[in-house]
């Protein structure tokens, strides 16, 4: 934290959280509304706000016991977050009167919360006497105890009957920063090398992933300007070696990858073969986060800012050898990361993007050369966007193939797989892998 943030009041902080978690509702991502805070704040305001959300639902429960009608939405938002920063006391960023007092004056400073900072004030004062109880009177609540909305859980538990508390508790817990070694520079052993002479202490993760006991800021990695690592989910990493692995590597291989954007898949390709790959986004900006990954990996992809599921008007007409596609989703595999992303998403973007997913897929298999192989992965967890896409794609194109692949990874912290050396721990977010062969003709 900046000096800046250390002077700015926490009653500024409290307000501007309370603006993202808002944003957030009306349908923003989390991203995008962090991004609107004053740089003075920002990461302070980003700290409380991933705070809020991994314990939104708890938060929410308890002011339905404070309030008999829901606040207007500012200072619903403000209470919230009150209430999610001081219900747990071991958890609790603030001496609790401390925060219950900023709070308020937060209310009073805010021209949409004015109105209500004495009913802030009395909800507050309340929980603070009755803690325990209004605690315990929540806890059966399945929303306030997973802190996820309740068509998630309930489709989890459909979908996962034998691991979705498992979920739940993972995604609540902070993810960790794992690095993934551009072996065109350097190596993993040599790299754990350079990490533990400047005090960084590393560990291998499952498929030489390397996960870091504590996160650092980037330009603390040794050689990170210079390409010599990448910030990268171990499960991300999976993608490139499947693709590559069964397909005989030459120059002059054509290879796809679709959406994208920030490009860490795109590199991980390049720094594995030599061959061409074109990288496409529909968004400009995002597009743009390619080209600048690439120029610090001192690598070469075409990028273009297109439409994957509307080739007529981007691809030459030349097949690929392989493709990657990383279909947009709910990103239900990766809310530790993202936590916003549980508040965010609604049951009905699920057939949404599974319809998007479809479309892309049968786009992109035409691409696709007879004998070439297509990745089709995901991050989230919804069977709908995962192996009942596949199962379905299957059914409808007789020539696909479906080799060997993970399936759906659940997401993991810190568990051991059996049979794996006992320095190599599994941690890694929730993805979907399937790897796709077209027949011969």
């Amino acid at each position: 934290m900046n000096s800046s943030e250390e002077r700015a009041p926490l009653w500024r902080q409290l307000n501007a959280t309370a603006g993202v978690i808002m944003a957030v509702r009306q349908g923003a991502s989390g991203t995008a509304a962090i991004e609107t805070v004053p740089s003075e704040l920002r990461a302070g305001v980003q700290a409380l706000a991933f705070h809020v959300w991994r314990n939104l639902g708890r938060a929410q429960a308890l002011r339905s016991k404070l309030a008999s009608k829901l606040p207007p939405p500012p200072a619903d938002a403000l209470l919230c977050v009150a209430l999610a920063l001081a219900w747990q006391r071991a958890d609790a960023p603030y001496d609790m009167f401390t925060l219950v007092n900023q709070t308020v004056e937060a209310a009073k400073r805010g021209a949409s919360t004015k109105a209500q900072a004495s009913f802030l004030n009395a909800c507050l004062r309340r929980f603070l006497r009755e803690r325990d109880e209004l605690v315990a009177a929540t806890d059966k609540d399945l929303v306030a105890l997973w802190n996820h909305p309740l068509w998630w859980i309930t489709r989890l538990k459909k979908d996962h009957p034998g691991k979705w508390q498992a979920i739940l508790e993972a995604a609540n817990k902070h993810a960790p920063m794992t690095l993934r070694i551009n072996v065109r520079k350097s190596n993993l052993a040599d790299y754990m090398t350079l990490l533990a002479q400047t005090g960084i202490v590393a560990r291998p993760t499952f498929e030489g992933a390397l996960l870091l006991e504590c996160p650092v800021p980037v330009q603390h990695l040794p050689g990170f300007a210079d390409g010599w690592v990448s910030v990268q989910d171990a499960a991300a990493q999976l993608a490139a070696p499947l693709l590559l692995g069964g397909l005989p590597i030459s120059g002059d291989m054509r290879i796809l990858d679709a959406c994208a954007a920030p490009g860490g898949k795109t590199g991980h390709l390049l720094e594995l073969t030599d061959s061409l790959v074109v990288a496409l986004e529909v968004d400009h900006r995002r597009a743009e986060r390619i080209c600048q990954n690439l120029v610090r990996l001192g690598l070469e992809a075409t990028v273009l800012t297109a439409d994957a599921a509307r080739p007529q008007e981007w691809w030459d007409g030349q097949l690929f050898d392989a493709i990657l596609l990383d279909a947009p989703c709910t990103a239900s595999g990766i809310v530790r990361r993202h936590p916003d992303v549980r508040w965010l998403r609604r049951e009905s973007d699920i057939a949404q993007l599974a319809q998007l997913q479809k479309n892309m897929l049968h786009a992109l298999w035409k691409l696709l050369r007879p004998g070439g192989r297509m990745v089709y992965c995901t991050c989230s967890l919804f069977l709908a966007e995962g192996s009942d896409q596949v199962q379905t794609f299957l059914t409808h194109n007789t020539d696909a193939l479906l080799l060997p692949s993970a399936g759906h990874l659940i997401p993991q912290n810190g568990a051991f797989f059996e049979g794996v050396p006992d320095n190599q721990v599994s941690d890694y977010d929730g993805f979907y892998y399937a790897l796709l062969q077209k027949r011969l003709a």
